[in-house]
């Protein structure tokens, strides 16, 4: 089996897997999983790549979080438009630190915190396990593991493929 179709049943069997589990088990939104999940092989993947994309998602979900919470008490547009240049500024520059060097992987944190409280209707100042950041940071964690399951799968589909049985021989 190629190494492109081990990936892709891995992922597609865990693909199906995460669905189910967000629909009925963990209510986390299932789209927010699968960014993380793309972060995950954005910014290389392994351990390191595990650590680096939810460091980065986390930076863009906290980012995000700042930037709401200095604009909560207000509806002016032009406050709106001024804070989020400022939190796209902020994005770019954490992005010198090596950790969180990948400035995609922090944007996606970013929009999903965003998406997070559209899709849920909660402010960022929601309080508990309904904040929006607080979803988005653990569906970061989530879909992160997601993506190492999905390579580690491939390469367990890539090592059983490459076994060979033995034939009898008949005499």
């Amino acid at each position: 089996m190629s190494k492109i179709s081990a990936l892709a049943l891995s992922v597609g069997v865990l693909g199906a897997l995460s669905t189910l589990m967000t629909a009925t088990v963990w209510k986390l939104p299932v789209w927010v999983l699968f960014l993380a999940w793309a972060s995950f092989f954005f910014v290389g993947t392994g351990v390191s790549g595990l650590l680096k994309s939810v460091a980065c998602n986390w930076t863009g979900i906290a980012i995000a979080t700042l930037t709401l919470l200095s604009v909560h008490n207000t509806s002016s547009a032009v406050l709106l438009a001024v804070a989020v240049g400022v939190g796209s500024f902020a994005m770019v520059q954490v992005s010198r630190l090596a950790w969180v060097s990948a400035t995609p992987a922090i944007v996606f944190g970013f929009a999903m915190t965003v998406g997070t409280i559209a899709a849920t209707g909660n402010s960022i100042t929601t309080a508990g396990v309904s904040n929006p950041a607080l979803i988005a940071a653990t569906t970061a964690l989530v879909g992160a593991c997601f993506g190492i399951a999905s390579e580690w799968g491939a390469a367990a589909l890539g090592m059983i493929s490459q076994v060979t049985v033995p034939r009898r021989v008949v005499q």
